[in-house]
C-alpha cells in the first residue's frame, strides 16, 4: 500500500526523493518523510505537500530514502510516519508491509533496552537491523529478516553507508532503477519513469545493494544472483494530468483509447476471432478444464462477476467467482480440472496473490489479468494477458475496469470460438469492439447532463442501486464507485431481491439509481422501478438511447448508447464513474485520494 523511493546518485538526493514521493502518492498519503544520511529523518502529516513544506532549506547528500505511508499499524502522526531510526539513530528504514510477528519481536528488543517511540510493526524492522548490525549493512538486514513474519517491501541505509542502499522484498513489490547518474528503488516502476526505463524486479526472498555505480543482487542467504535489467514500456506523460484538474477525470477520457489498446493485434474480426498471445501455450489445456474460478478484489470482483456472466452465455464455460481475500481459504482447491485466473491492475494485490499461490500449491492452472508490466501476478502465473491500459494513478479505478472487462470479452471469444460459439456470433461482438472506441468518444463529447443531475444527489446521504444480470455487477461497480469517491452510503441489490428485504430502505430520502438498459430483461427492471416510485423512493435511470418509456415513469434519465449486449456493461458503466466524480467535486472531495484508501493493496 505504502509508498518507498530511494536514489543513490551524483545528485542531490532530497529533491529526487519529493518528486519519487509525489509520484507514488496514490499508494498512501496519511504521511510521509524522507532521511538523507548525516541528516536527521524530516517527517510530516499528510500530503507531501507538507512535508515539502518542512524542508525550509537545502540538505546536502546524494543518498536517501524516502515513504509515504498509508496506515495499518498506528495513527497517522509524526511519530508513527517512516522512515525510521534504529536505537544508535544512523540506521534508517522505510517499510510497505505488514511485520506479524512485531509484538513478539518488540518485546524481545524491549528486554534488550531498546525503546520505541512509535506504534508502528515498521519501526521493529528498524531496531531489529540496527541490533544484528556488525558493519556490514547487507548482512544486518539479512540477519534480522531471518527472524521476520509477514510481508515487506524494505530500504535500508546508514549513516555508516552513506553511498548505498539495501532493499529487500517478500510480498511487496521493490523495483531497481538504472540510470546514468545514479540508480533508484521504488515500490512501483512508475515512480521512475522520469529518471530511467531500465528497471530490475527483485523476486520474493530477494535482496540487493544498490550503490551509485551499480547493483547487486543476492537471496536472503548471501548467494549472489545474476539479474538483468527489462525496459519500462510506458512513458512519463502517462503518469501526468495532461491539463485535466484531476487524474480520475482523464482517466475517464482515456477509454476510448484504452479500449484500442486492449484490443490492438488480437482481433481477426472477419474471422470472429482473437488472438491472445499471453495464452496461446496454454490454450489446449486450458480447453480441457471443466471450470474457471475468476479471483479477484473490489472492482476487479465485479469484472470478474461480468466476465461469468460473458463465459456462461457465450462460451459455455462454467465460471466461479470468488473474492481474493476468501478463495484463498477454501478447501476446495485440489480439483486439478479447475484453472484459477486471477484480475489485478496492480498485479500486486496481497490478497489475490495468495489466491494464485494457493492454486499452484494445488497444482491448478493459474492464468493473469494484468494491467502492471513485469508485477508479481503476471510473473508468477501460467499464462495471461495484459490490458495496456496505461498507468491508472486515481485510486478509484476507471479506465482499468474497463480494459478488464473488454479482456474478459475477448478471453470468452476466444474460448467461445473454440467450443460453441458461431463464426457469426464472434464477428457480432467483435465488429463491435471495433466500433466502441469511437461510439464512448461521442457519448464523451458532452457530460453536462451528468454533471447536472450530480448537483442534485451529491445532496442525498444514502443510494441504492439496482440492475439485472450483465448489469447487477455493475450496479456494485457503481456503488464501490460512489462510496470511494464522496463517501455516500450506498448499496447494490440484482433487481429481482428488492422484495426479499431491502426495499424497507426505502423512502423519499433514499433515491435509487436503476440500470435498465433495453435489453431481454428490461421488462423485468421496469417493474421493479414501478415497485420503487411506490414507495415514493426518488428514481434515477440510466437506459439506452431512443428508449422513451422511462422519462415519464421515473424522476431523471441519464441515456447511453445502445451497443451488442455483452458489451452493453463497457458502456452502462461509463455514467456512474461520471456521476460520482462529479459528486465527489461537488462536495469539493479530493476525488483522486479518497480518505482511507490506496491504490495498490499489497497487505493483507
Amino acid at each position: 500500500m505504502c509508498g518507498i523511493f530511494g536514489y543513490t546518485g551524483q545528485r542531490t538526493a532530497a529533491p529526487i526523493l519529493l518528486e519519487g514521493l509525489r509520484t507514488l502518492e496514490y499508494r498512501g498519503y496519511d504521511s510521509a518523510g524522507i532521511f538523507v544520511p548525516g541528516h536527521t529523518p524530516i517527517k510530516a502529516v499528510g500530503p507531501i505537500d507538507n512535508l515539502a513544506n518542512k524542508i525550509t532549506g537545502p540538505i546536502s547528500g546524494t543518498t536517501g530514502i524516502a515513504h509515504t505511508r498509508w496506515a495499518t499499524h498506528g495513527s497517522p502522526t509524526e511519530a508513527n510516519a517512516h522512515p525510521h531510526l534504529d536505537m544508535s539513530g544512523t540506521i534508517a528504514v522505510a517499510h510497505n508491509g505488514i511485520i506479524e510477528n512485531f509484538r513478539e519481536l518488540k518485546d524481545g528488543l524491549v528486554t534488550q533496552g531498546i525503546e520505541f517511540t512509535s506504534e508502528t510493526d515498521s519501526e521493529v524492522l528498524a531496531k531489529l537491523i540496527g541490533t544484528q548490525y556488525r558493519g556490514d549493512l547487507l548482512k544486518a538486514v539479512q540477519a534480522a529478516l531471518s527472524l521476520v513474519r509477514g510481508t515487506y517491501g524494505i530500504i535500508v541505509t546508514s549513516n555508516h553507508h552513506p553511498n548505498e542502499i539495501v532493499t529487500a522484498r517478500l510480498g511487496s513489490p521493490i523495483v531497481i532503477g538504472v540510470a546514468k547518474d545514479g540508480n533508484l528503488i521504488s515500490s512501483d516502476s512508475s515512480a521512475l519513469l522520469s529518471y530511467t526505463k531500465d528497471v530490475v524486479y527483485l523476486e520474493d526472498g530477494e535482496c540487493a545493494v544498490v550503490s551509485k555505480e551499480a547493483y547487486e543482487v543476492f537471496n536472503l542467504r548471501g548467494d549472489k544472483l545474476s539479474r538483468k535489467t527489462e525496459k519500462i514500456e510506458i512513458e512519463a506523460s502517462a503518469v501526468q494530468k495532461k491539463g485535466y484538474e484531476h487524474f480520475m477525470l482523464k482517466e475517464i477520457m482515456e477509454i476510448p483509447e484504452v479500449i484500442r489498446d486492449t484490443v490492438r493485434g488480437r482481433l481477426l474480426a472477419d474471422k470472429g476471432q482473437v488472438k491472445l498471445g499471453g495464452i496461446e501455450s496454454v490454450m489446449q489445456d486450458l480447453l480441457k478444464k471443466d471450470r474457471l474460478v475468476i479471483v479477484g478484489c473490489g472492482s476487479a470482483y465485479f469484472a470478474g462477476q461480468v466476465g461469468q456472466l460473458m463465459l456462461e452465455e457465450y462460451a459455455g464455460v462454467p465460471v466461479d467467482v470468488e473474492l481474493g481475500s476468501e478463495y484463498r481459504y477454501k478447501r476446495n482447491l485440489a480439483d486439478k480440472n479447475t484453472a484459477v485466473l486471477a484480475v489485478s491492475q496492480s498485479g500486486e494485490t496481497a490478497d489475490t496473490l495468495a489466491s494464485v499461490r494457493a492454486g499452484k500449491e494445488k497444482g491448478l492452472m493459474t492464468l493473469g489479468i494484468v494491467n502492471a508490466v513485469g508485477s508479481t501476478i503476471a510473473r508468477e502465473t501460467d499464462a495471461g494477458v495484459y490490458n495496456h491500459a496505461g498507468p491508472e494513478i486515481a485510486v478509484a479505478s476507471t479506465k482499468a475496469f474497463i480494459s478488464q472487462l473488454v479482456v474478459l470479452t475477448l478471453l470468452t471469444v476466444a474460448l467461445g470460438r473454440e467450443k460453441e460459439m458461431t463464426a457469426e456470433a464472434g464477428q457480432k461482438i467483435l465488429r463491435g469492439l471495433i466500433e466502441l472506441p469511437d461510439i464512448i468518444k461521442e457519448y464523451l463529447t458532452d457530460t453536462s447532463d451528468i454533471k447536472k443531475i450530480a448537483k442534485k444527489y451529491a445532496e442525498y446521504q444514502n443510494c441504492m442501486f439496482i440492475g439485472r444480470k450483465y448489469h447487477a455487477p455493475i450496479a456494485s461497480e457503481a456503488s464501490l464507485k460512489l462510496k470511494e469517491v464522496t463517501y455516500t452510503h450506498s448499496d447494490a441489490y440484482a433487481a429481482g431481491e428488492l422484495k426479499h428485504g431491502s426495499i424497507a430502505m426505502l423512502d423519499k430520502n433514499f433515491p435509487v439509481i436503476a440500470i435498465a438498459p433495453e435489453d431481454d430483461v428490461y421488462e423485468k427492471m421496469v417493474s421493479n422501478i414501478e415497485e420503487v416510485k411506490a414507495r415514493q423512493a426518488p428514481v434515477l435511470a440510466i437506459t439506452t438511447a431512443g428508449e422513451t418509456h422511462l422519462d415519464t415513469l421515473v424522476d431523471n434519465v441519464l441515456y447511453v448508447p445502445k451497443v451488442h449486449s455483452v458489451l452493453q456493461p463497457i458502456v452502462s458503466v461509463i455514467p456512474f464513474q461520471l456521476l460520482s466524480y462529479y459528486i465527489g467535486v461537488e462536495k469539493g472531495l479530493n476525488v483522486d485520494r479518497p480518505r482511507n484508501l490506496a491504490k495498490s493493496v499489497t497487505v493483507e
